[in-house]
């Protein structure tokens, strides 16, 4: 098959995939419609059924995406082990600015920011994208962009499970139509359509790299190793959104919390009730008829019959409905690993900071594991921004290293005690376990502020030491020694 074929046949899996994509994307942002009602009973109600969307599934998306923030990414020099004077082997790590560039460039294409699109989409569309290409001149610093599922595809090599080959497809406002095939060894070629037919763009197309990287790398979410195609669900090798297990329990939700509303709206006001009357007694002044609503409410009726009679029927209690959302909203907690006090079942009283941490600690695992999977992801996207400054040295595989914020939720006092403990803890050498750098990193701190600190603890040495020499040279003056 050719690059054009391959790249159309991509292109028919991506309109495939759009209606699962549409339906994550309803549930996403709360349009979804509602479900578990009878179609003669929406007739029957007309315009005062208005569905209640409580929209825990853009809640389930924000309690993950809230603790995947990355601080930064490390990079490690290939090291080159010698024999030293002792006999010994010695390992030595050449000074390297990788760390710095790699910064530089995610700071300059606003990493934080693209890196939130990226997890939101992906955890609420079940995958998301990023490309990584060169900038519009060969001084401008490589561009990340984060691409939509809606308007990108992969697809992995059944032997290595590494992405064989990629599509981007787009549309212009003039109509104009874009393809974009991106190979697994990192070329791509580029096709833009107005008619009837493909036209290659040839000042478009870019060249192979040396790591064989795809230039578009894949973040799904939860992904299986076997796949199966389904008409109108997903492709479980792509990934699945977060909160795909709660989709029953959450249509059932939405469907009591409208019931409730129905209810509220026929029991808002006590319902009366009256015998022994006749059509004229529902006519006002003017000799007008009351319109349903006037009756509906119970506004003053009166008649001359002697024979009529009036009464009021017990007023309705919802919490039937209460309990009954209290149950699915428990259940959807079950299947996301929520603390119950994310959902507010513990009462008013706030939990203890020991008893937060405990009933976050299962949360706290499945963002540990989402970090996992994603840093691999991450530092591909590394890989490739290396590669495009000419650093192909340091793109290998398991050079580069995703550093992520602490997904827990530990107090700052404890954090730091345990961490200063760490550091005053001496081995036989004298040694600590732990080097301040490595503390300042597990405090939280940003590279740019570790590196106002190493600066200021420069100046601080140099200062005391320009201090001991001037009090040598008093010293000296004085005649004292």
């Amino acid at each position: 098959m050719t690059d054009l074929d391959e790249a159309l046949r991509l292109s028919r899996i991506l309109t495939r995939e759009q209606k699962p994509l549409q339906r994550n994307d309803e549930y996403f942002e709360g349009e979804q419609p509602l479900r578990f009602l009878a179609p003669v009973l929406q007739q029957e109600l007309g315009y005062r059924l208005s569905p209640i969307v409580l929209n825990l599934a853009l809640f389930a998306v924000d309690v993950y995406d809230n603790r995947l923030d990355i601080d930064g990414f490390r990079v490690q020099s290939r090291g080159r082990t010698t024999v030293g004077p002792d006999g010994l082997f010695v390992t030595e790590y050449p000074e390297t600015t990788a760390d710095t560039d790699v910064w530089d460039v995610w700071q300059e294409n606003e990493g934080p920011f693209i890196s939130q699109q990226n997890h939101r989409e992906g955890l609420a569309l079940g995958r998301a994208y990023a490309m990584v290409g060169g900038g519009d001149s060969k001084d401008d610093a490589p561009v990340i962009t984060i691409e939509s599922p809606f308007d990108a595809i992969h697809e992995d090599d059944p032997r290595t499970h590494r992405v064989r080959h990629g599509l981007k497809r787009w549309t212009d406002p003039d109509k104009t139509r874009w393809m974009t095939y991106l190979r697994g060894d990192g070329s791509s070629i580029t096709w833009r359509r107005r008619g009837s037919e493909w036209v290659e763009e040839t000042n478009e197309a870019t060249e192979a790299n040396s790591q064989n990287l795809c230039a578009l790398v894949p973040f799904p979410n939860d992904p299986r190793v076997l796949g199966r195609a389904r008409p109108g669900k997903y492709d479980q090798r792509l990934g699945r959104s977060v909160f795909a297990p709660i989709i029953s329990p959450l249509d059932a939700l939405n469907k009591i919390a409208s019931d409730m509303m129905v209810s509220a709206e026929f029991h808002a006001l006590p319902r009366r009730w009256g015998t022994g009357l006749k059509e004229d007694d529902f006519i006002d002044e003017t000799g007008k008829a009351l319109d349903t609503y006037s009756m509906i409410a119970g506004r003053m009726w009166g008649t001359e019959s002697k024979e009529a009679k009036f009464g009021q029927f017990p007023e309705a209690e919802l919490t039937n409905f209460h309990n009954t959302m209290k149950l699915l909203m428990q259940t959807i907690a079950m299947e996301l690993g929520l603390p119950s006090h994310y959902l507010l079942f513990q009462g008013d009283n706030p939990p203890s900071a020991d008893a937060i941490r405990s009933s976050e600690a299962q949360l706290v695992k499945r963002a540990e594991r989402k970090q996992q999977a994603l840093s691999t992801r991450w530092e591909q996207v590394q890989r490739l921004v290396l590669m495009e400054l000419g650093r192909d040295e340091d793109a290998r595989p398991k050079m580069i290293e995703t550093l992520w914020r602490d997904p827990s939720t530990p107090t700052i006092a404890q954090k730091a005690d345990a961490i200063v403990k760490l550091v005053q803890a001496k081995d036989a050498s004298g040694r600590s376990i732990v080097p301040i750098e490595q503390a300042r990193e597990d405090l939280g701190y940003t590279p740019m502020q570790q590196s106002d600190m190493r600066d200021w603890d420069q100046n601080t040495m140099q200062d005391a030491q320009i201090s001991a020499a001037m009090r040598e040279l008093d010293d000296a003056a004085q005649g004292v020694g």
